[in-house]
């Protein structure tokens, strides 16, 4: 076995969650009087959590997003994910395939810990994560770009992080991976391939990912 642990990604990764979380903040983003397309949310937040979306917007404007943002932001995605959210195609087999194979996994998102588990029992992941499996950035304060998420992942999993891979389609993420010394394998479904600066591997389809994993 190549890896003592594979971290996962939520977002885009394991449940098809970007289109949705993306157009929705681009048009509350716009609401609000910041014009934001569809194009620019995927480029700036994809991968990020809430608090980049706060800074960018104060950085750009001068102008703080309104104490109840998260809320109805969350509100809206979480209303959405119970119409259409779906499994990312592959993903079931994937996971199928690690725990076959005795592969120790786990998923480390930006999201909160809500909406990982509103979009786990949406698309019947959550049977394959109990809460020892899931990690958030709500954990460390920090989100990706920074490391902290992936490493204190890692260290609650008892997995030193070079024996790590993490699976990421965002480069926000794929930056996190690569400052926590861990191998990253680049997603490419949303993301260009040269978008994903500094992964160990590129893969466009979680089919294929089974394969270079067990």
């Amino acid at each position: 076995m190549r890896y003592d642990l594979v971290i996962f990604d939520n977002d885009g990764v394991l449940v098809d969650s970007e289109p949705i979380s993306n157009r929705l903040l681009a048009a509350y983003l716009t609401e609000l009087g910041h014009p934001t397309s569809y194009q620019d949310s995927i480029r700036d937040y994809m991968g990020s959590a809430m608090h980049r979306v706060h800074d960018l917007v104060q950085e750009r404007t001068g102008r703080r997003l309104p104490e109840e943002f998260d809320d109805v932001f969350h509100g809206r995605v979480f209303a959405a994910f119970e119409r259409e959210l779906e499994p990312v195609p592959g993903a079931v087999g994937v996971l199928e395939k690690l725990a076959a194979g005795g592969v120790p996994y786990c998923v480390a998102s930006s999201g909160s810990h809500e909406r990982i588990r509103v979009g786990h029992r949406k698309t019947g992941l959550d049977r394959w994560f109990e809460d020892g499996r899931i990690f958030s950035s709500q954990d460390v304060g920090r989100g990706k770009p920074a490391p902290d998420l992936f490493l204190h992942a890692a260290r609650q999993m008892g997995v030193s992080a070079e024996k790590c891979v993490v699976i990421e389609d965002s480069p926000l993420g794929v930056r996190a991976a690569v400052a926590a010394g861990m191998d990253v394998y680049g997603f490419t479904a949303m993301t260009p391939a040269a978008k994903l600066v500094g992964a160990t591997e590129l893969f466009s389809d979680l089919g294929e990912l089974a394969d270079l994993l067990v």
